[in-house]
């Protein structure tokens, strides 16, 4: 296994997951603009010369750029930012990879898709709707085609991290039920794949260990949608008779939720199924890890 990886952009949720895998076998140089974290040191990587300057100063085997701005309103209100970040930022980690010969990877979106149709593979094209959609495409386009060595592994909807990190719709209805609410209003017009941030990590480093380039979808298996994924906290909290689901459509959230999302983003791992490679769990089990695991005492 690759004995030195540089993780720029490890301060989320995702981050927070490569550092507990990867750090059990791997020597790691962890960097963010947000330092909540006693492992992380400081570099922001939307700085060229100061992004090139840690890398190099580390040496590594591998660079793994994971951060992004996923506020998909911010990125609507500030498009010059959104670009800087998920796009030009990407554009510096791809040469910096080339410059010192070494593998990259990124992390890709189902967000990049327009939901026309109801699940995606690895090799549907996408057709992103939204600013955050379109800079994120643009970043992984860039990798596919001037990284030397490409790894693009993309995701579905995200949890981790928990309380402090999760930022996500799990934490929100984690957020919501701990407030005391007992009426919850949730989209019923929003497909998509839950992805548990442990199992995308483990599942990137079994990537790895194969020596795979290229692109594949990484998310849990089994098709679901918002209202489901709630109902499921729900029971597997043993709230089912205090806790009422109103299904609505996206419309009751426009004015928070205004950015473009569609339909549906369920992401299939076609390619990791086909090379036997996919170690993702169905949604369901991983929910229940998640929850059991970071959110014990919560409520």
């Amino acid at each position: 296994m690759t004995s030195r990886i540089y993780i720029a952009g490890c301060g989320g949720m995702l981050g927070e997951a490569f550092h507990d895998v990867f750090g059990a076998s791997a020597e790691l140089m962890c960097t963010d603009i947000d330092l909540n974290a006693p492992w992380l040191g400081c570099t922001d990587f939307r700085d060229f010369d100061a992004y090139r300057a840690s890398v190099r100063a580390f040496r590594p085997d591998w660079l793994f750029h994971l951060g992004a701005n996923t506020d998909l309103e911010d990125c609507e209100r500030r498009p010059e930012e959104a670009y800087r970040t998920n796009t030009l930022a990407v554009e510096h980690a791809t040469q910096i990879a080339n410059e010192l010969d070494i593998p990259l990877l990124y992390i890709g979106t189902a967000g990049i898709f327009d939901g026309a149709k109801d699940t995606y593979d690895d090799w549907d094209i996408p057709n992103p709707l939204s600013v955050y959609g379109r800079s994120k495409y643009a970043g992984e386009r860039h990798v596919l085609e001037r990284a030397r060595r490409p790894l693009v592994c993309r995701a579905g909807w995200m949890m981790g991290g928990g309380p402090a990190k999760d930022k996500k719709f799990v934490h929100k209805i984690m957020a919501q039920l701990r407030e005391g609410r007992r009426e919850l209003h949730v989209v019923r017009d929003k497909s998509g794949t839950p992805t548990y941030t442990c199992d995308f990590a483990r599942n990137v480093q079994a990537l790895m260990s194969t020596g795979a380039w290229g692109l594949y979808n990484m998310a849990c298996t089994g098709m679901t949608g918002r209202v489901e994924v709630a109902r499921e906290i729900i029971d597997v909290l043993g709230l089912q008779e205090q806790v009422v689901v109103h299904e609505v459509d996206s419309a009751y959230f426009q004015q928070q939720y205004f950015a473009t999302r569609p339909p549906s983003e369920r992401l299939v791992n076609r390619k990791l199924d086909l090379r036997g490679l996919n170690l993702m769990r169905d949604w369901r089990v991983a929910l229940r890890e998640y929850l059991a695991e970071r959110y014990a005492n919560y409520l």
